[in-house]
């Protein structure tokens, strides 16, 4: 009688575990608040994914750290497919700037990168330079008067930061944040001064005219923003700067999981709407090759030497 009473218990948990992958929403960390230029890409991509998938992908902002505590919630989680992380370039700054906290090498799985996003050099709108040659004469003079937001060490507006006063020797007061998103809120208000920012989080403002653009971190011009020169055009070449975005699921996620997760976000980045929103956004959307465990591998691989040896001296500020 026992045994028999025991038989449609167990008939359920196995037909509950034997359901196809996905049967239930799927969550993706975004490392950052929300409203930012990686929250718009995640939004993006996850939509598309999810159609594919036939589940709903919902996108979790965590932010703060320079997005180290997201990452290590990813990283924590259940490897069984249903919590994945986009990140940006900050995953493979962490290891210089945020030593003993996540490794991004061994704590995760790879699904595939999604785009490249160039960067604006913007400054609210009364702020007294008017170009590119104006700011970099501007900071010099002003140093410590002036304030630089960004969205915590290691992130891709604190790299540009970086960058801009390594080629400028401009010294501002950084200001951080837990996310351009807020950072943006503050510029648009005049309580910052200037920032680095993703042209997926500037380009509406910058055509409305709400806050004022020096240039876009680009060899060339970029079509959505044709009147704002590029670095190169404005004698700062050694600044150009894409953002690379990626997909990660943590350790130990079964590979038939992270394939079939590969398998969707190659389908998204083909999307008509999602082609036409990042292209709106200046975003470059990568190639099916890129868009793949092996892609993001070599990617994060080369990015975390690379940023090694220009953040070496940088500790989160």
């Amino acid at each position: 009688m026992l045994i028999c009473s025991l038989l449609p218990l167990s008939f359920a948990v196995g037909h509950a575990t034997a359901q196809p992958y996905p049967s239930r929403p799927i969550t993706m960390i975004v490392p950052y608040a929300a409203g930012g230029p990686t929250d718009t890409v995640a939004r993006v991509v996850a939509d598309a994914m999810g159609r594919d998938l036939g589940q709903r992908m919902i996108v979790e902002n965590v932010a703060g750290a320079g997005g180290t505590i997201g990452s290590l919630r990813a990283a924590k989680s259940e490897p069984n497919g249903y919590t994945l992380i986009l990140n940006h370039i900050g995953m493979a700054t962490a290891p210089t700037l945020y030593p003993g906290s996540v490794d991004p090498l061994t704590s995760f799985e790879y699904i595939g990168l999604v785009a490249d996003v160039p960067m604006t050099i913007v400054a609210r709108r009364s702020f007294q330079p008017n170009t590119l040659k104006e700011l970099i004469d501007y900071t010099a003079k002003q140093g410590s008067k002036i304030t630089y937001a960004h969205a915590g060490a290691g992130t891709a507006s604190h790299i540009c930061g970086v960058l801009f006063a390594s080629e400028t020797r401009a010294q501002p007061v950084t200001v951080p944040y837990k996310g351009t998103g807020p950072a943006m809120i503050d510029l648009l208000g005049e309580q910052v001064d200037f920032m680095c920012d993703q042209t997926t989080n500037t380009t509406n403002q910058i055509k409305s005219g709400e806050i004022k653009a020096y240039a876009v971190t680009t060899a060339q011009r970029i079509p959505a923003l044709a009147d704002i020169p590029s670095v190169k055009e404005a004698g700062l070449g050694n600044l150009e700067l894409s953002i690379w975005h990626g997909i990660y699921a943590p350790k130990g996620t079964p590979v038939e999981l992270t394939r079939k997760l590969t398998s969707a976000l190659q389908v998204a980045l083909k999307d008509e709407a999602v082609l036409d929103r990042f292209n709106q956004l200046s975003a470059i959307v990568v190639s099916n090759e890129e868009a793949s465990a092996a892609g993001l591998k070599a990617k994060l691989e080369a990015e975390i030497a690379r940023w090694k040896k220009v953040l070496a001296s940088e500790s989160p500020k």
